[in-house]
């Protein structure tokens, strides 16, 4: 009786994991930060990584640990917490022209048609491949900074709507 219960367990627990989504994480960079103490340097590091489920689904997540796995592990699960969720065309492109900004970043992400690609750099690029989009024209403006421009990316990416989410609002609006 007690083995039922065990493979019943089991079976339950393989079956949560099934339900959860998975998530691709990419590293967009690892610095090493040093802090000057009373008693001498304290070194660190701070990890900038990218989550999602190539599906329309995106987060940036950002942390210091004392060495670097851990630092990776929880700029995952800071970008676990931080997903947003973007409408995907049938083409792989996003809706329509959006721009970004944040700090003194900001990126221009136009849609483009099948089979040209993500055409873009750095952070963004990044960015766009783990949410899904394959086909876009982005540009970064302002300043080089990976962590900021990620960010903007995903401001610009949460900015986008669908022809229905816009028709359900005029609706709403008019009446």
């Amino acid at each position: 009786m007690s083995s039922d219960l065990k493979k019943l367990n089991k079976f339950k627990k393989n079956s949560r994991r099934s339900q959860e989504p998975k998530l691709v994480e990419r590293l967009i960079k690892i610095s090493r930060v040093s802090k000057v103490t009373k008693g001498g340097k304290k070194l660190s590091f701070r990890a900038i990584v990218v989550v999602g489920d190539e599906n329309g689904q995106v987060g940036v997540g950002v942390a210091k640990a004392d060495d670097v796995v851990n630092a990776f592990k929880k700029a995952k699960s800071d970008g676990r917490k931080n997903l947003i969720k973007l409408p995907i065309t049938k083409s792989l492109s996003i809706p329509h022209n959006v721009e970004g900004t944040f700090g003194a970043c900001k990126v221009i992400m136009r849609p483009s048609v099948e089979g040209s690609g993500v055409i873009a750099g750095g952070a963004v690029r990044i960015v766009l491949e783990v949410a899904g989009v394959k086909n876009v024209i982005a540009k970064q403006l302002g300043s080089n900074n990976l962590l900021n421009n990620a960010r903007a990316a995903v401001c610009a990416l949460d900015s986008l709507i669908t022809k229905s989410q816009v028709a359900k609002k005029r609706n709403l609006d008019l009446n």
